[in-house]
């Protein structure tokens, strides 16, 4: 009898042949089967119980287990046993550094002798392996999960002021029922920064789900365990506040979490690839980037089934999700500060330093910051305000904190000769013209930045009026300096009302003038 056992339809053709008086022969011709084939089955149908009518009628479970009788298991050889017995070492062996198969074996056989070969042996365990991978399938509700992970590689953008290259880690969540995801690039993977992603989350999906499961990161898995997991006070703070329970998968189990682990795949594929060749040169112009190629994943259609991610969220699972909280959870720290010489308080969180009024030098403050604002209090009264800053031994200093001398010499490093002709142009057309002539009759340019600040500077005294219609009257003349202007205003030459050009080069009449007679 050949190995392959045949098919319960071919099992009742043989019943339908002998009740018409076929011969073995026969039936065999007829179903293209073996002569000592057709002789088991028949001897099989014959030696049991019931007559060929009554097998005629019988299901498929009852006709098989006629046909198929349940023979005697053979009894396992000592070697096999033996092997069972040793097969779990060998696969935790497996997953140590450095252990092979080969080394296994011949381990192996140096205790049992008599032991399997090796391809023997590494057959057996590869099937014993198989069976221990076999995966589950898990069925998800709408609105109940929300699985949490960092992609394994980051995204970047260039500080376009130093050039430097910075790093972002990237947080993947996804509702594994309808595989609407929401993908961003934090600044750092610190706990606040995640928090504030989660909360950006969760205002993206328009709700709030049952449940949020995570591995066991650091930022909130303060302690991992299989069974109670122990999480960050924080976190837990901020699942009270949206009303959701926290779940951790196992420790060094992934398919707990299989969904996002799949999402991570598609970020890069999709998202990730798609930016490769774009520089960006902030956080924000990157999580732009990366949003617009996220809905754009969203409305590509499934494979091998209907709709897309985006459809099935918004008709099947965003109406189970729970209404978001009034106010998005903020952590929000509180330190003491002692405000340095250089009018600085330094946050030692980044090792960051925000300015704060010079005349608060040597003062204790209280500075109260979260991930996007820094607020700076004396006597509980706000004294300054900054956008949060995670560059590590950077400085973030306003304009209004310097000391007057500190400013001037801030202003004089941007200076420039646009910078002048603009700030000219702000009091007239002739002002500007003034200065594009100072600027022109000074071989260097620095030379002519005083100047330029002097004429700016008699606006506060004499009015931009006044600058202009000076500038107009100097403009005729050949020395184009500060001094001239000066001048002109001091003497109120600009308010006079005869003809510019005459009166700027012809004295006034008066009796002390004497002509060329008086050298006679």
């Amino acid at each position: 009898m050949s190995n392959k056992l045949i098919n319960m339809q071919q099992v009742r053709l043989i019943i339908h042949h002998l009740l018409r008086g076929s011969s073995q022969r026969q039936i065999s011709k007829e179903l293209s089967l073996s002569r000592n084939t057709v002789k088991l089955y028949v001897d099989r149908l014959v030696c049991c119980s019931c007559s060929l009518e009554e097998l005629q009628v019988q299901d498929e479970h009852t006709l098989s287990q006629i046909v198929y009788p349940c023979l005697q298991q053979e009894a396992l050889d000592p070697r096999r046993l033996d092997f069972n017995q040793r097969i779990a070492g060998f696969i935790h062996q497996l997953t140590l550094t450095g252990v092979t198969r080969l080394l296994l074996w011949q381990e192996y056989k140096q205790k049992v002798p008599g032991g399997y070969a090796y391809p023997q042996f590494c057959e057996l365990l590869s099937r014993e392996k198989k069976f221990s991978q076999a995966s589950m399938h898990f069925q998800y509700e709408p609105g109940d999960m929300l699985l949490v992970d960092f992609a394994g590689d980051s995204l970047s953008y260039v500080v376009q002021q130093t050039g430097e290259v910075v790093s972002c880690p990237v947080l993947v969540c996804v509702l594994p029922y309808s595989g609407f995801s929401f993908v961003i690039a934090l600044p750092d993977a610190k706990l606040p920064n995640v928090i504030k992603a989660l909360n950006h989350c969760l205002a993206f999906i328009g709700g709030v789900p049952l449940n949020l499961k995570t591995d066991n990161m650091k930022q909130i898995v303060s302690r991992s365990c299989r069974y109670e997991p122990v999480f960050t006070e924080a976190i837990q703070q901020w699942a009270l506040h949206n009303n959701i329970t926290l779940q951790a998968a196992r420790p060094r189990k992934p398919k707990d979490k299989a969904p996002v682990e799949a999402e991570v795949k598609l970020s890069y594929q999709r998202i990730y690839a798609p930016l490769r060749d774009r520089t960006f040169f902030s956080l924000e112009e990157l999580n732009a980037a990366v949003m617009v190629k996220l809905l754009e994943h969203h409305k590509r259609p499934f494979q091998r089934k209907e709709d897309n991610r985006f459809i099935q969220f918004h008709s099947q699972e965003k109406q189970c999700l729970q209404p978001l909280p009034p106010e998005a959870f903020v952590i929000r720290h509180a330190v003491e500060a002692k405000v340095q010489k250089n009018y600085h308080i330094i946050l030692g969180e980044d090792w960051h330093q925000y300015s704060v009024p010079f005349t608060f030098i040597g003062k204790k403050v209280q500075a109260i910051y979260d991930t996007a604002t820094v607020e700076v209090y004396y006597n509980h009264e706000r004294i300054s305000l900054h956008k949060r800053s995670y560059k590590r031994h950077g400085y973030t200093t306003l304009h209004e904190h310097m000391p007057e001398g500190h400013r001037r010499y801030m202003e004089q490093k941007g200076w420039n000769e646009d910078y002048f002709l603009e700030c000219a142009q702000k009091i007239g057309q002739s002002c500007k013209a003034y200065m594009e002539k100072i600027f022109e009759n000074k071989k260097f340019t620095e030379q002519t930045y005083n100047a330029c600040l002097g004429i700016l500077s008699l606006e506060k005294q004499y009015g931009p009026q006044r600058i202009e219609a000076a500038c107009r009257r100097a403009l005729v003349g050949r020395n184009f300096n500060y001094r001239t202007i000066k001048d002109i205003l001091t003497s109120s030459s600009d308010k006079k009302e005869q003809g510019i050009e005459s009166d700027f080069f012809t004295p006034p009449p008066h009796d002390n003038l004497r002509g060329a007679e008086a050298y006679q």
